[in-house]
């Protein structure tokens, strides 16, 4: 079974997630969803709209995510591919060249986004409104 991780924060599920953890999935048999915590948005100085607890339920109902599990911190991506057995590591192309170094432990796959939506977009408008 080939196994693909990814990471994000996914506040605000939108089209543009979904796209990504479709294709993500794509690139593999299982997939795995590093979220975020609310402890490490804080630290990164985000917050999130939904709780981690509501971010995850979110997550764990849409049908190309396997298993979510918490982020807490940065350095955990590399432990992570060796904890889950991860063939695949995939971020979106705003992080290109961020994770390369994983490259030793797994494949690093850096996929396009979705143009026209993020989450900072949706949360500019309805703030503008």
């Amino acid at each position: 079974m080939k196994r693909v991780i990814t990471y994000g924060t996914f506040d605000l599920i939108h089209y543009g997630h979904i796209n990504l953890l479709k294709r993500a999935k794509a690139q593999g048999d299982y997939l795995v969803v590093a979220l975020s915590s609310d402890k490490f948005n804080e630290g990164k100085g985000k917050k999130s709209y939904f709780t981690y607890e509501e971010r995850k339920a979110m997550l764990e109902a849409i049908r190309y995510v396997d298993m979510v599990i918490p982020e807490e911190n940065w350095e955990q991506k590399v432990t992570d591919i060796d904890k889950y057995d991860i063939d695949v590591f995939v971020m979106g192309d705003d992080w290109k060249g961020k994770f390369d170094f994983l490259a030793d432990k797994c494949e690093v796959v850096y996929l396009p986004r979705t143009p026209e939506i993020s989450t900072t977009k949706i949360k500019d408008e309805l703030h503008n409104k």
